[in-house]
C-alpha cells in the first residue's frame, strides 16, 4: 500500500475514540430533517476549533466548511457531502448510546457518516498536503425532505463552485472497509402517484345500484403491475409498488363508499422509463375507472432524480479506493439500488460520485430503516481516509 495514501487511515485512527464518542452522541440525540439544530451546533464547533472558514444556515440548517490547502495554484474546489438527519422511527436496541428522543431514531447511519466526514476535515486541515481548496458541505433533511435541493437554492454552488462533488453512505450489505461503486446508476429515482377514484356510493347490499369505486381501485392495482411487465424493456429497470388503500369506512360494512384512493411509489433509472410509466398510469387508470362507470384522478410527483454517477469522478473513486484499501476491497460493479438519494440533486449540477463503505450486518437482519440498525463505528476511520483520499490525490500539491 503506498505510504502516501496509507497515512489519512493510520493518522485518524489516533483520534478514533473521540470520533467513535462524537458519534455515539449524536445517535443519542437524533434530529429530523430541517430539525437539526444541535446537531449542526456540533458540527459547526468542531470545524470552526480546527481553524476553517464555517458557514451555517445553508438549506435551513446545513452547514459549510471551507479548507484551502497548503498550495492554491491549481484554482480547484472539490466538495464532499455527509447527511444529518435522523428517522422518525422506533429504536429497538438498548445499548447506552441509543435515541433518548421518543419516535425518532438514526437508522440510517447519517451519525456515522457526519462523523467520518468530521474526522477528514480534522486530518485535512492538520496536514493541508491538497493544492486547492476543500468544502465540507454536511447537508439536512436527506430523508425525504430535500435537503440537497435547498442547500442548492440557497446558492451552494454559485458560493463554492466545487469541481465535483463525493458523497458515501455505509451498506450492511457489503462486508466491513469494503467500497462499492458504479460508473451511472447508483440509486433510482422515486416517484409518489396518488389515484384517487371516484364512483357512486350505496348500500352493500344493492350494489347494482352503485358505481363501486372499490372494485375499480382493485382493477386499478391490477391494471398497474402490467406497466413493468409489458411496458418496460427487459433490459431497463422499473418498479411500481402500491403501498397504500383506503376507500370507506371499517365500522360500515355495508356501505359502499363515493371514492377509493391508492398511493404509492415508482422507481427507474432512466428519464425515458419516467415518462413512459407516467403516461401509461395516467391511461390505465382513466380507461379502467371508465370502464366500470367511474373515474379516476391521478397526481403524479417526481420526488428525487436517479443517483447517477459520472464515469470519471466514479472511476477515481475506485482508483483511489484501491489504492487506500487494496483491490480485494473495491466493487467496481456494483449492483445498483432501486431506493433514491437527493445526493442526486447536487449530482445534476455537478460531476460526482456516489459510493457504498460495507459495514457488514445485513447478515443479522440489520440493513437500513431497521429498528435494530446501528452504525459500525470501525469504519469511521475507513470512510474518513476514503474522503482525506480523494481530497489529497484529487488536487494534489504540485512538487
Amino acid at each position: 500500500m503506498d505510504a502516501a495514501v496509507r497515512s489519512p487511515f493510520e493518522h485518524i485512527r489516533r483520534y478514533h475514540d473521540e470520533l467513535t464518542a462524537l458519534r455515539r452522541d449524536l445517535h443519542a440525540h437524533p434530529e429530523l430533517g430541517f430539525e437539526e439544530v444541535r446537531t449542526a451546533g456540533i458540527v459547526a464547533r468542531e470545524l470552526q476549533a480546527l481553524g476553517m472558514e464555517v458557514h451555517q444556515g445553508i438549506g435551513k440548517t446545513g452547514v459549510v466548511g471551507v479548507l484551502r490547502g497548503r498550495g492554491f495554484d491549481s484554482g480547484r474546489m472539490l466538495g464532499l457531502r455527509a447527511d444529518m438527519d435522523a428517522l422518525p422511527m422506533v429504536e429497538a436496541n438498548d445499548f447506552g448510546h441509543c435515541s433518548r428522543k421518543a419516535g425518532l431514531m438514526h437508522g440510517c447511519g447519517h451519525d456515522g457518516h457526519t462523523a467520518m466526514l468530521l474526522g477528514a476535515a480534522r486530518y485535512l486541515a492538520a496536514t493541508r498536503e491538497f493544492d486547492g481548496t476543500a468544502v465540507f458541505i454536511f447537508q439536512p433533511a436527506e430523508e425525504g425532505r430535500g435537503g440537497a435541493q435547498a442547500m442548492i437554492d440557497d446558492g451552494l454552488f454559485d458560493t463554492y463552485p466545487c469541481d465535483a462533488i463525493y458523497a458515501l453512505h455505509n451498506w450492511p450489505a457489503l462486508p466491513p472497509g469494503t467500497l462499492g461503486i458504479n460508473s451511472g446508476p447508483m440509486m433510482a429515482a422515486a416517484d409518489r402517484f396518488e389515484i384517487t377514484v371516484n364512483g357512486r356510493g350505496g348500500h352493500g347490499a344493492h350494489p347494482y345500484q352503485t358505481c363501486d369505486p372499490v372494485v375499480i381501485a382493485a382493477h386499478v392495482v391490477t391494471a398497474l403491475q402490467s406497466i413493468v411487465s409489458r411496458n418496460v424493456n427487459p433490459l431497463d429497470a422499473a418498479v411500481v409498488s402500491v403501498g397504500s388503500i383506503q376507500a370507506g369506512n371499517p365500522g360500515a360494512m355495508s356501505v359502499i363508499p363515493e371514492q377509493a384512493q391508492l398511493v404509492g411509489t415508482v422507481r427507474s433509472f432512466r428519464r425515458s422509463v419516467q415518462d413512459m410509466v407516467e403516461q401509461r398510469m395516467r391511461e390505465l387508470a382513466s380507461a379502467v375507472a371508465q370502464g366500470f362507470g367511474g373515474s379516476a384522478d391521478v397526481r403524479y410527483d417526481r420526488i428525487y432524480p436517479a443517483t447517477l454517477n459520472t464515469p470519471r469522478e466514479a472511476a477515481f473513486v475506485a482508483d483511489v479506493a484501491t489504492a487506500v484499501l487494496g483491490p480485494e476491497k473495491v466493487v467496481r460493479d456494483l449492483q445498483p439500488s432501486m431506493g433514491s438519494e437527493d445526493f442526486s440533486f447536487m449530482l445534476q449540477h455537478r460531476p460526482g460520485a456516489y459510493f457504498r463503505l460495507g459495514q457488514g450486518g445485513a447478515e443479522n437482519g440489520r440493513f437500513l430503516h431497521n429498528a435494530h440498525y446501528d452504525f459500525n463505528d470501525d469504519i469511521i476511520p475507513v470512510g474518513a481516509a476514503l474522503f482525506s483520499a480523494l481530497i489529497e490525490r484529487g488536487m494534489p500539491l504540485r512538487g
